[in-house]
C-alpha cells in the first residue's frame, strides 16, 4: 500500500461516490465510446466495461464487497490492514515486483478501504491491461501471509493511526462523533479501526479474513478506457476465469439502528486548534435504503442547503452576513446501509461559533418550514449536473462511480436510470426530507475548540 492511501477518508469518498459521480452519466455523449457493458463469469465475478477512446489508456479497479463494517466484533481495522497485506508477495511475484511493474509502464496503482468495500485500481497503457487482470488475478488467492510479513505491516498501520487520527484534532473528533451517532451499526467504528484491536491483529485473523472475502464471486471488475468489451471479457476469463468460485456468502445484514431520540454533542478542546468550528449530523436513508426519491430530495436538498458558493448557507452566511469563514452540507448516498446528512462551520471576524451555528440552524428549518421554489430546485439541478462533469470526464470516476454502485447492492441500470429520478425530484420531496429527517432533537453535534488562554 502506498503511503498517503488512508487520506481517501470515507466521508470525503462517500460524498465524491455518491453525489459527484452519478449525474455525469446525463450529460454523456450518446456514441459507441460510452456504451456500458456489464456480464459475469462464470466463476461468479461481475464485469462492467466502459469504453473511452479519447487517449490510449486504461483504468483497471478490482471492487471487494467487504469492508470495515463487515469486520468480525473486536477485529477492527482487519479490512484496512488486510489491504495493506495486499501488497506483498505472492507464489507467483515477490514483494515490490506487482508496484515495479506498473511504474515501469508509466502507470500507478493504489487501492482503499471504506465501510462497504474495498477497491484496488491500476492507471496504465491499454496494452498494459490483461497483464495488470494477471497481477490482480494472482494475489487475490496466492498471498503470501507469513508471521514476518503480518508483524512488519501491521507496525505500519498502527503508525499510519498515530500519525494520521491520533495527531489529528479533526480526525479525533471525527471519530467520536461517528461513535456517538451510530449507536448500533457498525459505520461507528473507524475505517482503520481502535488502536487496542488493531495492536492484536494477527496471522490467523489475516488468512480467515481473505480466505472468506477475497473470492471473485465477492467481487466486481471494472475496466474503463481504451478497450473492446469482447477483449476485456476474453481476458477477464484468461485471467480471474481461472480463479474457482469461493463459497456463497450470506447476505449482509447488519445491526439496525433504534429510532433515536435524543439530541446529542460531542466536545473536543485542543491546543493545535486555532479556529473553531462545529458540524451537526443525522442519521438519513441512503440510495440502498431509501424509499423512492428520498435519497434523489435529500441529495438535491445537500445541493440547495449548502453544494457551493450558490447555496442559501454560503449566500447567507458568509456572503450577506460575513459571520462565517466555511459554511455547507454534504449527503453521502452511496452506502449499503442508512447514511449521515452533514451541515458544518466556521466563523470569521468576531462573530462566534454559536453565531455560526445558529444561523445554519435558522435555514435548515426555513426549508423544513418553508420548503424551496422550483426555480430553486431546477437551478439547483442544474447546478448539480455541472459541478459533476469531471467525474465524467475522468475514467477513474467513472470507475469509481460505477464500482461503488455494485458494490453497495446497486446495479449498473439503477445508474442509467438515476438522472430521470433526479429530475424528477419536486419541491415538496425537498421539504418532507428536511422536515422528516433533520430535526434538532435528533442531532449529534460535533465542536472543535481552541485551547483556552491560560488553560491545560
Amino acid at each position: 500500500m502506498k503511503p498517503d492511501l488512508y487520506r481517501l477518508c470515507v466521508a470525503s469518498l462517500a460524498l465524491f461516490l455518491g453525489l459527484a459521480g452519478m449525474p455525469a452519466l446525463a450529460e454523456a455523449p450518446a456514441g459507441k465510446e460510452w456504451q456500458v457493458s456489464s456480464f459475469v463469469l462464470d466463476n461468479g465475478m461481475e464485469v462492467v466495461v466502459i469504453p473511452d477512446r479519447r487517449a490510449p489508456i486504461a483504468t483497471h479497479m478490482v471492487w471487494y464487497k467487504v469492508g470495515s463494517a463487515d469486520e468480525p466484533p473486536g477485529k477492527s481495522g482487519i479490512a484496512h490492514f488486510f489491504e495493506h497485506l495486499m501488497f506483498k508477495g505472492t507464489r507467483n511475484h515477490a514483494a515490490g515486483e506487482f508496484d515495479r511493474a506498473v511504474a515501469e509502464i508509466g502507470g500507478n496503482n493504489n487501492a482503499f478501504t471504506s465501510y462497504d468495500y474495498t477497491a484496488y485500481f491500476e492507471m496504465v497503457p491499454a496494452d498494459a491491461l490483461e497483464r495488470m487482470m494477471a497481477f490482480e488475478a494472482d494475489r487475490m488467492r496466492n498471498l503470501l501471509l507469513t508471521e514476518e510479513v503480518i508483524a512488519t505491516e501491521r507496525d505500519v498501520v498502527l503508525e499510519e493511526r498515530r500519525s494520521r487520527v491520533d495527531n489529528d484534532p479533526s480526525a479525533l473528533l471525527d471519530e467520536e462523533v461517528s461513535a456517538t451517532l451510530w449507536q448500533n451499526q457498525p459505520y461507528r467504528i473507524p475505517v482503520i479501526g481502535w488502536m487496542q484491536e488493531m495492536e492484536q491483529l494477527n496471522r490467523a485473523d489475516a488468512q480467515a479474513f481473505y480466505d472468506r472475502y477475497y473470492t471473485p464471486n465477492n467481487a466486481v471488475l471494472v475496466v474503463a478506457g481504451d478497450v473492446e468489451a469482447e477483449a476485456v471479457k476474453a481476458m477477464a476469463e484468461r485471467t480471474y476465469g481461472k480463479i474457482a468460485r469461493g463459497p456463497d456468502l450470506p447476505p449482509r445484514l447488519r445491526p439496525v439502528e433504534p429510532e433515536q431520540n435524543t439530541r446529542r454533542t460531542v466536545t473536543l478542546t485542543d491546543g493545535r486548534v486555532s479556529v473553531p468550528s462545529f458540524s451537526a449530523q443525522w442519521v438519513v436513508p441512503s440510495y440502498s435504503t431509501a424509499k423512492p426519491g428520498e435519497a434523489e430530495a435529500l441529495d438535491l436538498l445537500a445541493e440547495i442547503l449548502g453544494g457551493g458558493t450558490r447555496s442559501r448557507l454560503y449566500q447567507e452566511l458568509v456572503v450577506k452576513q460575513g459571520i462565517a469563514a466555511s459554511a455547507g452540507a454534504s449527503y453521502s448516498g452511496t452506502m449499503l446501509d442508512d447514511t449521515s446528512f452533514a451541515v458544518y462551520g466556521a466563523p470569521r471576524g468576531d462573530a462566534s461559533l454559536e453565531d455560526v451555528e445558529q444561523a445554519v440552524a435558522k435555514e435548515v428549518a426555513r426549508i423544513a418550514s418553508d420548503g424551496v421554489t422550483a426555480d430553486e430546485l431546477e437551478k439547483a439541478k442544474k447546478r448539480f449536473v455541472r459541478a459533476t462533469i469531471f467525474a465524467r470526464d475522468r475514467q477513474s470516476g467513472m470507475a469509481n462511480i460505477f464500482g461503488s454502485t455494485l458494490a453497495t447492492g446497486g446495479t449498473v441500470q439503477d445508474l442509467q436510470e438515476w438522472p430521470d429520478r433526479i429530475a424528477k425530484v419536486t419541491p415538496e420531496q425537498v421539504k418532507a426530507a428536511a422536515a422528516r429527517y433533520l430535526l434538532p432533537s435528533r442531532s449529534t453535534t460535533g465542536y472543535l475548540l481552541p485551547q483556552a488562554k491560560g488553560g491545560n
